[in-house]
């Protein structure tokens, strides 16, 4: 399941769970202010990041300038640290995924969030290129893919 890091007055975080609910792929909200961040979270968005902090620590964040922050001098201990007593230092949103992590909302890249299932099906499968639209096993499997993402969401609302 997707995690997105949020906060409330993020619009961006409000478009892409949008675009997550269109998509009727689950997801799993946690607000930056109001959950506390674990080590082990934080660890595995570090390491999914291509560029480490610069991915995800907005540089021109208040507390950054202010202190004379030099992420580049900490080690990922004190980072850690660091992002658990500031979050606000993180940029927004940040979906994670188990291979994947992506910093912002990007129309192109944030469909690499759709399951490989649903993206082929949607592509090779309708009503203009398929004759055998809508029996087809590739409307059938986007069907019965979309029947168990709604059990999953009202399983996790429950």
């Amino acid at each position: 399941m997707v995690r997105i890091y949020t906060s409330p007055s993020c619009s961006s975080c409000r478009k892409v769970k949008k675009w997550f609910e269109e998509q009727s792929i689950p997801f799993e909200e946690r607000n930056i202010f109001s959950s506390l961040l674990d080590e082990k979270e934080l660890r595995e968005i570090l390491a999914k990041s291509e560029n480490g902090t610069e991915d995800i620590i907005s540089e021109r964040s208040k507390i950054i300038k202010t202190k004379h922050i030099d992420l580049d001098s900490m080690t990922i201990s004190q980072i850690i640290q660091f992002i658990k007593e500031n979050p606000s230092v993180l940029k927004r949103p940040i979906m994670v995924s188990d291979r994947r992590i992506q910093v912002g909302y990007n129309e192109e890249e944030i469909r690499t969030f759709i399951p490989s299932a649903k993206r082929y099906a949607a592509s090779s499968c309708g009503p203009e290129v398929c004759e055998r639209y809508p029996i087809c096993d590739h409307a059938q499997d986007q069907i019965d893919y979309e029947k168990n993402i709604q059990k999953l969401q009202q399983a996790s609302h429950k």
